[in-house]
């Protein structure tokens, strides 16, 4: 990476920080100290803003770093990222998105509390809502440390742990002063940069190749090693029949997470009304979906120009798979148009990670506050703030997502992203179900559907090759390894709601009615929702 690489991708990368930082400054002006405000930013901004920054939100590193290179190391079978985040969307829009706003106030605790006993539900749902985020935020990290390590021509380990350290600070300032106002303008900033930048990549592979799609494939399938298996099924996940049972569990967890990520959950309470909420996912789907069709593209691009071997020689799991890209498509290593594009690209991706990690970090510390602080606190202790709470809870969070970023640097990020898609489909997608849909549902049903699925999936993942037992393991010299999948949705996410069923059927508590009632009557029309 020659030195001019390097300056102009640091001065970008400034020029983002610093806007981002003066947006947080100026956000943190205004009144912060109410939790409406903090968690919420005051319930103002219109189905667009909101759209596009449930977007930001989501178009994660995963999307743009991680997809990308799956796809141009394995082909076909890393397009199942791609479908699964989509496709995910229409459960979003269909089952959750209107009745989650109407039920909650700021978490996905508040809509299960709507009709069970507040204590023991909050401490479950806030439990989970906090593992699904470190699990995500890891994955943001180590996507983090890739790219940085390549602009600044090494992969040496101090390079990605400086800056995994440094994204962790940024996103507590961001979240501890500037709360979800500036979190969403953050979002928003970034859905823009990063849809500019992919949609430039993407009009300039197909002019690459004189808009000859089929030209694009048989060239990457040559470039791959592998001629025409390269674009069928089963490269990563046709080898065996566990191989298989992996796509069908990653495919069920992308499918179903969504819908129980709780830092998309609160970008839900951010508009004013249910109908400004649905309309928030039909813009974000519209953006959503055309980013991913691009990210298809420019991953078969990577594979027909870079080459499968030089982005693996980069980064074993492909995360800088588009970076590199971007360098060929300006006009190579030296060349002042490959010093340009790489250098915005570079700074698209790190504003991705910023302001993703943002979302996450406060969506999770407003668990630690208004969930566990709330319901764990002594009776007749001096109350705390909640946002004092959820800002000294952010620093914890991020210390923690910290940690983990540093152990996880060599996996690939869209990977991460399925792990933690599969606990959020397991833990918290049944007891929203169950509270929303299920007249019959009880506290004890809804304490047992989350920590049903949460501790499987968080055993299975802990027991299963990615953490030992395989060459590409985090602790690749020690094998304990007992699950032979890679992603436990498969079995983790029916044994969710197979608990929660369990302990509804054997409670004691009879159901109450009339809470129920209330319960159906608030979501489907939004009488009295906050």
């Amino acid at each position: 990476m020659t030195t001019d690489h390097q300056t102009t991708a640091l001065l970008l990368f400034s020029a983002f920080v610093a806007v981002t930082l003066g947006i947080t400054t100026w956000v943190s002006r205004n009144r912060q100290g109410s939790a409406e405000e903090f968690y919420a930013g005051g319930r103002l901004f219109s189905p667009l803003e909101n759209g596009f920054a449930i977007a930001g939100d989501y178009m994660s590193a995963a999307s743009f770093l991680g997809i990308s290179g799956l796809i141009a190391l394995v082909g076909y079978d890393g397009m199942l990222y791609s479908v699964g985040f989509l496709v995910a969307w229409l459960v979003v829009l269909f089952l959750v998105a209107e009745l989650v706003r109407n039920c909650g106030r700021f978490t996905l605790a508040d809509v299960v509390a709507a009709r069970m006993r507040e204590r023991p539900v909050r401490i479950a749902a806030g439990t989970s809502s906090v593992t699904v985020s470190v699990l995500y935020l890891v994955a943001q990290m180590v996507g983090a440390g890739s790219l940085v390590a390549l602009l600044l021509g090494g992969t040496g380990e101090a390079v990605q742990a400086w800056t995994v350290v440094g994204v962790g600070a940024l996103m507590v300032i961001y979240v501890s002063l500037g709360g979800m106002r500036a979190t969403t303008w953050i979002q928003i900033v970034k859905a823009v940069l990063l849809l500019g930048g992919t949609i430039t990549l993407t009009v300039l592979v197909l002019l690459r190749f004189h808009g000859d799609v089929n030209r694009l494939l048989h060239t990457a399938a040559e470039r791959s090693g592998h001629g025409d298996a390269f674009l069928a099924p089963g490269l990563a996940y046709g080898g065996d029949w566990t191989a298989r049972f992996d796509f069908i569990s990653l495919g069920l967890a992308l499918v179903l997470g969504t819908a129980g990520l709780p830092h998309i959950l609160s970008r839900f309470y951010t508009v004013p009304t249910a109908r400004a909420a649905r309309r928030s996912v039909v813009w974000a789907i519209g953006l959503i979906g055309g980013f991913y069709l691009m990210t298809i593209v420019l991953g078969f691009g990577a594979a027909a120009l870079i080459g499968p071997d030089a982005v693996r020689a980069s980064h074993a799991s492909g995360n800088t798979a588009v970076p590199l890209l971007a360098l060929d498509l300006g006009g190579g290593a030296g060349t002042t148009g490959g010093t340009v594009l790489f250098a915005v690209v570079a700074a698209v991706a790190f504003a991705t990670i910023l302001a993703v990690v943002a979302g996450i970090t406060l969506a999770s510390s407003a668990s630690v506050a208004h969930d566990l602080y709330a319901s764990l606190r002594r009776p007749g202790g001096k109350p705390r703030s909640e946002v004092a709470v959820a800002r000294v809870a952010a620093v914890g969070i991020g210390v923690v997502a910290i940690a983990l970023g540093l152990l996880a640097r060599d996996l690939n990020v869209a990977f991460l992203v399925g792990l933690a898609f599969a606990v959020a489909a397991s833990a918290n997608l049944p007891v929203l179900l169950y509270s929303l849909f299920w007249r019959g549902a009880t506290t004890r049903g809804a304490v047992w559907s989350v920590y049903g699925g949460l501790i499987p999936a968080v055993v299975l993942v802990l027991l299963s090759p990615v953490v030992s037992g395989s060459p590409d393991s985090l602790f690749p010299e020690a094998d304990f390894q007992l699950f032979p999948l890679q992603n436990p949705g498969l079995v983790s996410i029916p044994l969710g709601f197979l608990a929660g069923w369990l302990g509804t059927v054997t409670s004691p508590e009879v159901p109450d009615e009339a809470r129920h009632a209330e319960t159906e009557v608030r979501s489907l029309t939004g009488a009295g929702a906050a």
